[in-house]
């Protein structure tokens, strides 16, 4: 059985090589992360090993440019790690020497000087927290109040109870953007957003076979989160920063409903943070962690995403087959539950949408075993993958990007094919690709699905169901 719940996996040193890619690919990687908040020197090298592969095996794989945002990070450490002592006193300045067992920039000045004496800064998603016991010159001196604190490199800083409005975006958000695009990346990810109006900024920046990923992580994106939905491509659930912003015990609840707003209104969501966090020093998950992804997959989300378990982890490989594992024995029970696990869209007269309902509906039929999405822009790719058909989904694109792109989606296999010049070159696409496939024998049936005129078409407006061999 063939996962349909996309993998992300971030790229790190534990990955970098060749040999590594392709294994965490093989494995069940579908896309991969580039995490701006960190040093990108010689990524370049990274992205074109991964085309490379992407030859090799003839698959499409998504490259994701997750940009920093206002999220603040500390600066960089002399060691790879260092560790702190409950107790110890510690120092956060401006100063941008490399930090050490003593101190560590925080490159804020007009933050630390609204900080106030008793107020607590959680360092790496809130993992490690330090209490501010005295203002000094240029920072300030904190205790730290946790045990085991191991504090690495541009590690996140969370303040509670302290709100900075965020609606443009930064210049390093706006170069980064730009180094994305000659990367060649599909996805911009954008950070501690608060409301729609960075996505609009950021539209204007991108190239239109890019897409925005949203990730929500504090109160603010929660207030405005109908008009997010509505703006970007696709949701991301970043539990780390949520869980810190509004408690974690309300993040469980927060992310059913978010899963279940997004498949209302056609919207892909990935589940992020801490999936498979021990596999960073061990090659084996807890039981709480497999049952963490499975209840994301039991959810409905799309996609499942791993961050320093394959950029830094021991054992990369194994955690994305772990992932993978269970991600496949999920969708197995769900398909054999089906009636417990039906999505309800919303279809709100979008005759789009009802279109590609229908061809879900037909999609039960016994005999079909597939349904190809002619897809130029994408758009039909996403509206049948949020339908969640019962069959596998084949798309079509003549560009190469949006084939990257679309990926991403749930249950997708994106082909990059030279654009149809008319009905009968569709299907004749179409029959070489039927042809190719193993999974299609004689007499199955096949539904096709495309916008009309080709080429020029604003919407899916065409259904055709097509038998195998005929």
């Amino acid at each position: 059985m063939i996962k349909k719940s996309k993998i992300i996996a971030t790229l790190g040193p534990a990955i970098y090589s060749e040999d590594k890619l392709k294994r965490s690919i093989k494995s069940g990687v579908d896309a991969f992360r580039i995490n701006f908040s960190h040093n990108v020197a010689g990524i370049q090298k990274i992205v074109t090993k991964i085309r490379k592969i992407e030859k090799q095996l003839n698959r499409r794989l998504s490259i994701i440019a997750d940009l920093q945002g206002v999220k603040l990070r500390i600066g960089n450490i002399d060691t790879d790690s260092i560790d702190i002592k409950n107790n110890q006193k510690f120092i956060f300045d401006i100063n941008k020497k490399t930090g050490d067992q003593n101190r560590v920039c925080f490159p804020y000045p007009l933050i630390l000087k609204k900080l106030k004496i008793g107020n607590k800064i959680l360092i790496d998603d809130g993992k490690f927290t330090f209490k501010i016991i005295k203002k000094i010159k240029n920072g300030i001196l904190t205790v730290c109040q946790s045990s085991g604190c191991k504090i690495r490199s541009n590690k996140s800083v969370h303040l509670q109870n302290f709100f900075m409005p965020f609606n443009k975006l930064t210049k390093k958000d706006k170069a980064d953007i730009s180094i994305a695009k000659k990367l060649g990346c599909n996805w911009i990810a954008l950070s501690y957003i608060q409301n729609a109006k960075l996505i609009s900024e950021t539209r204007k920046l991108i190239n239109k076979d890019m897409g925005i990923i949203c990730k929500i992580e504090n109160k603010s994106a929660l207030k405005n989160i109908n008009e997010i939905i509505k703006s970007t491509d696709v949701i991301m659930i970043a539990r780390g920063d949520l869980a810190i912003d509004i408690g974690h015990s309300d993040v469980p609840k927060v992310q059913l409903d978010l899963i279940k707003k997004c498949s209302q209104l056609s919207r892909p969501v990935i589940v992020a943070t801490q999936m498979l966090e021990s596999m960073i020093e061990n090659s084996t998950p807890t039981r709480a962690e497999i049952n963490d992804i499975a209840t994301a997959i039991f959810q409905g989300a799309d996609v499942v995403m791993l961050s320093a378990e394959t950029a830094i982890g021991k054992y990369p490989i194994e955690t994305v087959k772990t992932m993978s594992d269970t991600i496949i024995s999920t969708e197995k029970y769900k398909k054999q539950n089906i009636e417990d696990f039906k999505n309800k869209v919303n279809i709100n007269q979008d005759p789009r949408k009802s279109v590609v309902l229908s061809v879900k509906d037909l999609a039960y039929n016994p005999t079909v075993k597939a349904i190809i999405a002619f897809s130029n822009s994408g758009s039909t790719a996403k509206l049948v993958s949020t339908m969640r058909p019962s069959v596998k989904i084949i798309t079509i694109s003549p560009n190469i990007n949006v084939s990257r792109l679309t990926s991403l989606y749930w249950g997708v296999e994106s082909i990059n094919s030279r654009d149809a010049l008319g009905w009968k070159d569709m299907m004749d696409i179409s029959k070489q690709i039927i042809k190719k496939d193993k999974s299609i024998k004689k007499n199955d049936n096949v539904i096709i699905t495309a916008g009309l005129p080709f080429g020029h078409a604003k919407m899916t407006n065409m259904i055709r169901f097509f038998k195998a061999g005929s």
